[in-house]
């Protein structure tokens, strides 16, 4: 279970409240008005944004204080942070090792990731050589590798047309399933959130609040969402 028990997260002059619980193995969606703090809440997960109140925690281990490569987390940004001058196989590989001296049993591990997000035959391209879907799917084969327990999201597939985001989400989908992590996953679209998440952070007003099922939330939104919707 991941708890954020009366946090307080600031982002400079930025503050959001979180009272919240997400049992292991759940999609989340996190939604809200455009600054709400959506990335506040998952950067603060992440380690990357501090909690200057209350305490983090993943299944009983705090990790408030904790470094953000010490936490079992994996995080997705929006630009896919893929190396231009290194080839696919190297950038998946980052995610095990930043100097890529991997042992053969990572080797394996890098292209056995590499097969799974739809990639077999492309290790040695270079990221120009990729479409927009193909370098997301080396993005998502980099987390794949790191076999961390939380995926974190940060709208990873926003600039990608519709019938390639959902794809992607399907895949992210699969993965979750097939490893048991837990996701989070940033959106500003509900339908992606209805596609991949069996629940929703709605982040507003200064609260991210504690998580609803999709449905519910989506069909009656409170004002702060609807009047985003639209």
């Amino acid at each position: 279970m991941l708890k954020l028990d009366r946090c307080l997260l600031e982002n400079g002059s930025f503050r959001l409240a979180a009272d919240l619980e997400i049992d292991a193995g759940r999609r989340i969606a996190v939604i809200g008005p455009s600054g709400a703090g959506k990335t506040t809440l998952i950067e603060a997960i992440a380690g990357f944004v501090p909690i200057s109140e209350g305490k983090l925690s993943w299944n009983g281990q705090e990790l408030t204080g904790v470094a953000p490569g010490q936490r079992p987390i994996a995080m997705l940004f929006q630009d896919g942070n893929l190396f231009p001058h290194l080839s696919v196989a190297q950038n998946v590989g980052l995610g095990i090792r930043p100097n890529l001296r991997l042992s053969r049993e990572e080797q394996d591990r890098v292209r056995a990731a590499i097969a799974r997000v739809g990639l077999r035959g492309m290790e040695e391209r270079k990221p120009a050589a990729l479409s927009g879907g193909q370098q997301s799917r080396v993005a998502l084969g980099r987390v794949l590798v790191q076999g961390r327990d939380l995926l974190l999201l940060d709208e990873p597939f926003a600039a990608l047309g519709p019938a390639l985001k959902v794809e992607m989400l399907d895949l992210v989908a699969e993965l979750a399933e097939e490893t048991g992590a837990t996701v989070l996953m940033v959106s500003h679209d509900p339908a992606d959130a209805r596609r991949i998440a069996d629940q929703v952070v709605l982040v507003a007003d200064g609260t991210a609040h504690p998580p609803m099922p999709t449905a519910d939330l989506l069909d009656n939104p409170p004002p702060a969402l609807k009047a985003y919707l639209g």
